[in-house]
């Protein structure tokens, strides 16, 4: 006797029991491939080392890797089918391209779940701050209808992560939230005509990629290709006090889109009010939207997150209707919400004399965000304020201007020990060498470091002690995430 699909479970990761995710026939139909036999999947994968109990495997093939080459590893650890090009012993779907048909399963997800429910999808992209902004609309949203909403995790966000995170969508989903990034132009025209959002968020605009891009202009046209996958009657949330906001805008509304902006900017949508610091150092934010009055809690740290709290209400607003029932429920969650691995996370590292305040900013880097975290811990309370910067990537010929310019925000924030990593960040030595390159006349110690492993050295040398705070951020190719594990690890 069969099990009916919907009642078939597998254990998770976290404990948690899976209902099935997709049956044989669904996948074959979908992808257009042949089963080899009835099987249920739980979950989609396309990294054998990442598979558990019940998944679904893609052996995609890649510029230097076959996944084909994984599968026995793949199925060691559980998997129970995968999707092929060519026939295997284990259960499979036979497909001629198994990138092509990530695609198809992710169209078919994308479709079921709204006709299933009626789905609303929501793509997030910009230049600084879009996975933070996308884990906080998702857990909005997880407030709004526990357990009906999806996004994607880490930062799926390429032409493999957003297909695959789409895949994973379940049927049942009521809300969708996708992360969208780019490198060069025409990308995300790809992968919003696969999203197809119901709400399109731009963060802001800044920096990052110019070395691919040439301008900021060109960086504002290639995020606003998101607006071309909005679905009829769609949103546009984008922020009002950036200085392309009139070409954001005019994309928008080109693509017959509603725009909803946010900012502190007199004639915002979702328009700042006030913001009080908070004890535990976030802030406590007071907005208008309309004739009405919001007031609301932001636990991370930060004048960035005040802005990215305004694009929040703004895309929750757009994605539940206009209802405005459950910002209350958003605002919830913006309280509770800390700060991810790599994007704000907090340790509380013991070292002599105390404890030392360890800020993981690891992950990315651009001038933007660089500048409003190193603002961040000048409004810090420490006794003393390290600075561990890796190199910017992707700034082209404006990478030594970039870099230099990192000197005054550096000095504001009173720095007093400065950790250089990586070769483009020589700029910015050289720039603190200068006599009264510290606008209060002195300029902080520093070390420039060839890596990661010259970093922890430096700093050990120098010496963490109680009530340091201690700044980690750099592009993630530059590795300071072992900065950030070498001292994490202490902390109990």
């Amino acid at each position: 006797m069969s099990v009916p699909t919907a009642m078939l479970r597998w254990p998770s990761r976290g404990g948690r029991r899976r209902l099935a995710l997709w049956s044989a026939a669904e996948i074959a139909d979908a992808t257009g491939g042949t089963a080899s036999a009835e099987f249920q999947a739980a979950g989609v994968e396309i990294d054998s080392r990442d598979v558990v109990s019940g998944d679904l495997f893609f052996a995609l093939r890649g510029e230097s890797t076959d996944g084909h080459r994984f599968l026995d590893k793949a199925f060691a650890n559980g998997a129970a089918a995968a999707v092929v090009d060519r026939p295997i012993p284990q259960p499979h779907v036979l497909v001629p391209d198994t990138n092509a048909a990530l695609e198809a399963l992710a169209a078919a997800a994308r479709r079921r779940a709204w006709q299933s429910s009626g789905a609303r999808v929501i793509g997030v992209t910009g230049s600084v701050g879009k996975t933070g902004v996308k884990e906080a609309i998702f857990a909005a949203l997880q407030r709004h209808c526990e357990g009906a909403a999806h996004r994607s995790v880490r930062s799926y966000n390429n032409h493999v992560g957003v297909p695959l995170s789409l895949a994973r969508m379940p049927e049942s989903s009521r809300y969708g939230v996708f992360e969208m990034g780019m490198n060069h132009a025409g990308e995300i025209a790809g992968l919003t005509a696969q999203v197809r959002p119901n709400v399109a968020v731009i963060t802001t605009i800044a920096p990052a990629h110019i070395e691919n891009l040439g301008s900021e202009e060109a960086i504002a046209d290639a995020k606003a290709e998101i607006f071309a996958g909005l679905e009829k009657g769609g949103t546009a949330v984008i922020p009002a006090d950036s200085p392309h906001f009139a070409r954001l805008r005019a994309a928008a509304l080109r693509q017959g889109a509603r725009v909803l902006s946010f900012g502190s900017a007199p004639d915002a949508d979702m328009r700042l009010l006030d913001v009080i610091p908070a004890a535990n150092g976030g802030s406590l934010v007071t907005a208008a939207l309309g004739e009405r009055r919001l007031c609301w809690s932001v636990a991370a740290p930060g004048e960035h997150w005040v802005a990215n709290s305004l694009c929040v209400m703004a895309a929750v607003h757009a994605a539940i209707g206009g209802s405005g029932g459950d910002l209350g429920a958003a605002g919830l969650a913006l309280a509770e919400m800390g700060g991810l691995k790599g994007r704000g996370a907090r340790h509380r590292v013991p070292v002599p004399g105390g404890h030392a305040l360890l800020i993981d900013e690891s992950y990315n880097a651009n001038p933007a965000s660089m500048r409003a975290t190193l603002a961040q811990l000048g409004s810090t309370p420490a006794i003393r304020r390290v600075a561990v910067l890796g190199s910017m990537k992707e700034l082209g010929d404006f990478a030594p201007a970039f870099h230099a310019q990192l000197a005054a925000p550096v000095a504001e924030a009173e720095v007093d020990y400065a950790v250089l990593v990586g070769e483009e960040m020589g700029a910015l030595a050289s720039e603190l060498r200068k006599a009264g390159a510290h606008p209060l006349g002195r300029a902080p110690a520093f070390a420039h470091c060839a890596n990661p492993g010259e970093a922890i050295a430096a700093l050990e040398e120098w010496g963490l002690a109680g009530g340091d705070a201690v700044l980690v951020k750099g592009s993630n190719s530059v590795g300071l995430a072992r900065v950030v594990a070498h001292f994490a690890a202490r902390e109990g």
